[in-house]
């Protein structure tokens, strides 16, 4: 046979209930909202420079100052 199960009994006077702070946890919604977008923004930031640095060799390379043989 089955074992009875367990039942708390809970009177009124002894609940215990946490207090709600949804001011806070909104707050840290935002905070995290924030975070994030730094992330992505310095992440972009970052993409770009690096892209306009090879750009920039790129084209000081292609352009650099030659001697051609003819002018020697």
């Amino acid at each position: 046979m089955l074992e009875k199960q367990k039942i708390k009994v809970i009177k009124k006077g002894q609940a215990v209930t946490s207090p709600v702070k949804p001011v806070s946890e909104s707050k840290t919604k935002r905070e995290s909202a924030r975070e994030m977008v730094s992330n992505v923004s310095s992440w972009v930031q970052d993409f770009q420079s690096r892209k306009r640095d090879e750009t920039k060799m790129a084209f000081e390379q292609l352009f650099a100052t030659r001697t051609q043989p003819n002018e020697s």
